[in-house]
């Protein structure tokens, strides 16, 4: 079976082949100055207790937080949007596992800042069965610390593939989350993070299934 590392790197493969070269010099020096920021530093980390909050899933359905982890512990994968290839990719990657999230006893969840329409696309797209919570204005994004403004350069870039924020995100802003992994506990504790500046990196879903089944024991 291929990791979500290697359908990342076949991706960036491509990516290479096709984009000149100032213009994937543009992205590593405005990742890299992501980087820099302590963006990272300043997200919730393993320890800290997840905030509270409700949100509309891609349905319309308002959900809260505290109904989720009644139920069951949560998976929740934060993502930039559907318009982000990487983050399909690990959506994808993500319903893979699914079946074997929910016999771990887990519940996973995505929440990005785009609308719903956009949010139910995503999910139709890809066939991904969980709910997916909108969080408009990146609100709840705002309290994990994850929040950034996209920089000017990478926006012109954007727009010239055809990717308009905005429209996705329903808002005037260039705000978005960098992708983040949390495992939460029925106490509403977070038991695992997993953050990185580099939108290019993301969590395995093997190691999902790892601390899952180190939870469970």
């Amino acid at each position: 079976m291929s990791t979500l590392k290697a359908e990342i790197d076949a991706y960036n493969a491509e990516k290479a082949k096709r984009m000149p070269a100032e213009v994937l010099a543009t992205m590593a020096r405005a990742t890299e100055d992501l980087l820099a920021s302590g963006v990272e530093g300043r997200a919730l980390r393993q320890g800290d207790r997840l905030p509270e909050f409700e949100l509309p899933d891609q349905h319309g359905r308002l959900r809260r937080v505290h109904d989720y982890l009644r139920e069951a512990p949560l998976v929740i994968n934060v993502y930039r949007g559907g318009w982000c290839p990487y983050c399909n990719l690990e959506m994808k990657a993500l319903q893979a596992v699914l079946p074997q999230i929910e016999s771990l006893g887990a519940r996973l969840i995505g929440l990005a800042p785009e609308t719903p329409e956009h949010a139910g696309e995503t999910a139709t797209r890809h066939a991904i069965e969980i709910d997916i919570l909108s969080d408009s204005g990146n609100r709840v994004a705002q309290l994990l610390g994850l929040v950034f403004e996209l920089p000017e350069e990478l926006r012109a870039i954007y727009a010239r593939n055809g990717i308009d924020i905005p429209a996705f995100n329903g808002d005037d802003s260039f705000r978005l989350p960098v992708p983040a992994t949390y495992i939460v506990d029925q106490a509403g504790m977070i038991a695992y993070a997993f953050v990185n500046a580099d939108y290019t990196q993301r969590l395995e879903p093997a190691g999902i299934l790892d601390q899952l089944a180190a939870m469970s024991r």
